[in-house]
């Protein structure tokens, strides 16, 4: 049976999409016959830091500053740890993190007979780092992620390039596991009104300051046919907050908008069952992406809702349940959502139905098929 272990540099958390995803696509692994377990380093709630495989501790940094410092640059014994598992493969998840340490751990992988794989969750990222905390991080990336490319067997993006860094890429989608996703159950009667939903780790290329500012515009009129919009997730950051929060006190749109904080499970389900729309990204046009395949475009879909983003999507492009915004700093129309809503009579089951091809072991079967011809 192969074996391979799935590498992040990161901690999980029950809440956060992305730890959702990883243990998508591990399992996905799973039904695809690989022998797959989860390497990931971890700071306990006394605060040591530890490197993990499966939730087994195999080594720790110990505590405070030093130990904060050792996890970016101390790989050795990690490599060491992994090396014991004797996998056939090591499937690593960028954390923008490419400098002297991480080439060396995987060279020293790679001379163990190891396949390395890296995947890009999105590309390119540069126009990301928007904080100056972040941008000496970035500056390291930048020198050596051409290097890093060159060692790789091959990097897994989501994109549609064909190179990254150097390095021939693995082209696949954003997944679903369905058997996690729950459909949507209540059909609403939109004509006492309509109910928006956004889900997300709230970044500003999200882009909802967009939406916000288009109910801002809308409601200007006094309407008397409510639109609402609920908004699931944490803010990442300060600016992202002051752009939600600002329009909203300063258009007095707080009984229109209401800001859940992260939510999952039944929660999150019935808050999606109240929802007749979703929210895509609206502005990925800010950190310079045109083409990508969002995971939250797949989650409104198999939810069997329609939805709005303004990138593209080849997934997407021709369903007759998106409706495509500009990719631009334009309020969100309101209206033409209205209007399209009224006018929609897929069924959730329909919209679901249509991406079954988009499950997560159909997408990390491809990049099995690619290892094994490595």
């Amino acid at each position: 049976m192969t074996k391979g272990i799935f590498l992040v540099f990161h901690g999980f958390s029950g809440f956060n999409g992305i730890s959702k995803k990883i243990s998508y696509q591990i399992d996905a692994f799973r039904q695809c016959g690989v022998l797959m377990d989860l390497c990931y380093y971890d700071v306990s709630e006394t605060g040591e830091r530890v490197w993990k495989i499966n939730d087994k501790v195999i080594f720790s940094f110990g505590f405070g500053t030093m130990a904060k410092l050792k996890k970016r640059i101390c790989y050795g014994k990690l490599s060491e740890a992994i090396l014991k598992e004797k996998a056939d493969f090591i499937y690593i998840r960028s954390m923008h993190n490419a400098n002297p340490f991480t080439i060396r751990m995987v060279n020293k992988l790679k001379r163990a007979g190891c396949k390395v794989f890296m995947e890009i969750p999105t590309y390119p990222y540069d126009h990301e780092y928007i904080y100056l905390r972040m941008k000496l991080d970035l500056l390291i990336d930048k020198c050596f992620r051409n290097s890093l490319g060159k060692h790789l067997d091959r990097i897994v993006t989501f994109s549609d390039y064909d190179n990254i860094f150097g390095c021939k890429t693995i082209k696949i989608s954003n997944g679903i596991d369905f058997r996690q996703i729950n459909i949507k159950h209540n059909i609403n009667n939109i004509s006492k009104g309509l109910n928006l939903i956004g889900v997300a780790e709230i970044h500003y290329w999200h882009g909802f300051d967009r939406l916000i500012r288009g109910l801002a515009e809308y409601y200007k009129n006094g309407p008397e046919y409510n639109v609402y919009f609920h908004l699931v997730g944490s803010f990442f950051g300060s600016r992202e907050k002051d752009e939600i929060m600002g329009p909203i006190k300063e258009n007095n749109l707080e009984p229109y908008v209401f800001l859940y904080g992260n939510k999952q499970g039944e929660e999150l389900d019935a808050i999606f069952d109240k929802a007749d729309f979703g929210i895509g990204s609206l502005a990925r046009h800010r950190s310079g992406i045109t083409k990508i395949k969002t995971l939250k475009n797949r989650e409104y879909a198999a939810r069997g809702i329609p939805f709005m983003y303004s990138e593209y999507d080849e997934d997407f492009e021709d369903k007759p349940y998106i409706i495509k915004a500009p990719a631009n700093e334009s309020p969100i129309d309101i209206p033409k959502i209205i209007e399209f809503c009224n006018k929609n009579t897929l069924r959730p089951t329909q919209i679901r139905e249509s991406i079954l091809n988009l499950s997560w072991k159909e997408q990390m079967n491809k990049v099995l098929t690619e290892i094994e011809k490595i």
